[in-house]
């Protein structure tokens, strides 16, 4: 195999197939059912879906069968199969998913940057694309038939792939596991499984996602009124939702450490996880920590090494609890009124272990326990809902030697492997589904691209780089089996 060419044909595709695409995508408004409940009759989904198959239908090699399948008015999916150049038997499964964040606000003007218009910026950092969606997780469908069409192009072997390109990702996948079953004999018994959903550290090195921490969110309502009241008639009389609210939220987190009171909520860290966050303190440095849009006055805490690689077990392996939306309180222009309700959207991360129906339940628990104890006696009203976390299976070695090779051919450095904060639903469900199968689980999500937020970006130079590395896997996999 020609190494430095199907880095540079990984290259030339995303400039002259790639990027036209992805550009087109961005500018379409394809959000998940759950920001866009009218998702059908807008057709933005199907807008999306639709380019993406005839993009991999003009791209991907001969014989390949690609086919949007939709059942039962559930969000639908795309299904690639690609065959085999190799006589391994095996299969590699590759996930994606096309379905968007909504705008949220905040996106820089100044720049040109709005989140349903695709920008190209080159600066220090490199050719960044913005847009919503390019990074999370739009690229991925492109990227994974670049990295097969990589391959063919010297004749490298590689295995039957097969590819499963959602559109409910972003809200929480509830569609998918009636598909992975009705689709089971297509797909087959995956030994590699690649999900191009995931995060990275910096952009000098492949990252491994070993894990993804769990979610248990649902909305908690205070209600104290049928409607609002003169805050000068009503104060010392009428409670405040929004401090009842908070006194119910901190039977959950220390309001004064933020640190989660709940056991149920936590899990003791495995050693290997240790060792992988002081691996990645080590090679990230402060950086970690700097690389959040801070205000000038607010400023990370304990940035030494030590510091760096607890804060990095944190936000893989610690439950944390986000406040990430409300309802009931009017902005600055509102009357002077004595609020009847509020409304608090909580989102609690929990380690990769915890069992998240557990978790739910125990939530659910300390907010009604918290209720009967209330300072002043309010309506609450709270259901939690759980989805599971995610551990990968011990690595073969077979596989640890592949992605190190595929990131020091690549990138110049070995691949590092670090948790990741947040969820990717169907990884739990694959890891159920497919408890042999390696897993690559990576992504373009690093420093500054803020998935969700206001200036998403992909690094479209670390988005060449990724694509070459995991054609690189999918030919060791095919080595590995095929001896």
């Amino acid at each position: 195999m020609d190494t430095k060419r199907l880095i540079t044909d990984a290259a030339a595709i995303w400039d002259a197939e790639v990027l036209p695409t992805l550009r087109r995508y961005i500018e379409i408004p394809a959000q998940s059912r759950d920001f866009d409940p009218d998702w059908k009759a807008n057709g933005h989904i199907d807008a999306v879906l639709a380019l993406a198959r005839d993009w991999v239908m003009e791209h991907a090699p001969p014989a390949t069968i690609v086919e949007i399948v939709e059942r039962d008015g559930r969000t639908p999916v795309l299904l690639i199969e690609i065959p085999a150049t190799d006589d391994s038997g095996e299969t590699a499964f590759l996930y994606a998913h096309l379905d968007k964040q909504p705008p949220f606000e905040g996106w820089d003007a100044t720049r040109g940057l709005e989140p349903w218009k695709a920008v190209d910026i080159h600066d220090e950092r490199g050719h960044l694309l913005f847009g919503r969606g390019g990074a999370d997780d739009g690229y991925g469908v492109f990227a994974a038939i670049t990295a097969i069409g990589c391959l063919e192009i010297q004749d490298i072997p590689h295995p039957r792939c097969v590819l499963l390109i959602e559109t409910g990702e972003e809200s929480g996948s509830p569609d998918l596991p009636f598909y992975v079953d009705l689709l089971k004999t297509r797909i087959g018994t995956p030994t590699l499984i690649v999900a191009l959903d995931s995060g990275c550290g910096d952009y000098g090195r492949l990252w491994i996602t070993p894990s993804l921490r769990g979610i248990v969110g649902g909305v908690l309502t205070v209600e104290v009124l049928t409607e609002g009241v003169h805050s000068g008639d009503a104060t010392g009389i009428i409670p405040d939702p929004f401090r009842l609210g908070w006194e119910l939220i901190g039977a959950i987190q220390d309001p004064t450490d933020g640190y989660i009171r709940l056991p149920e909520l936590k899990a003791e860290i495995p050693h290997e996880v240790l060792l992988q966050a002081d691996v990645a303190a080590e090679v990230l440095g402060a950086a970690y920590v700097h690389r959040f849009p801070w205000v000038d006055e607010a400023r990370p805490v304990e940035v030494t090494e030590n510091g760096l690689a607890r804060k990095i077990r944190a936000r893989t392996w610690h439950p944390g609890l986000s406040v990430v939306g409300m309802e009931g309180m009017p902005n600055l222009r509102g009357g002077n009124v004595r609020l009847p309700r509020m409304s608090f959207k909580l989102s609690i991360r929990i380690p990769p272990t915890v069992d998240a129906d557990v978790a739910a339940r125990a939530v659910e628990k300390a907010i009604a326990d918290a209720t009967d104890k209330l300072s002043h006696p309010a309506k609450v009203t709270f259901s939690a809902e759980g989805h599971a976390a995610w551990l990968a299976p011990t690595e073969a070695p077979w596989f640890t030697e592949a992605v190190n090779q595929a990131s020091t051919d690549v990138f110049g450095h070995p691949a590092v492997s670090m948790g990741e904060g947040g969820s990717i639903p169907f990884m739990g469900q694959l890891g159920a589904a497919f408890p042999e199968a390696q897993f690559l689980v990576t992504g373009v999500l690093g420093p500054g691209s803020n998935a969700h937020g206001p200036n998403e970006f992909l690094h479209v130079d670390f988005a060449k780089g990724l694509t070459a590395s995991v054609a690189l896997v999918l030919a060791s996999h095919s080595r590995h089996f095929s001896a």
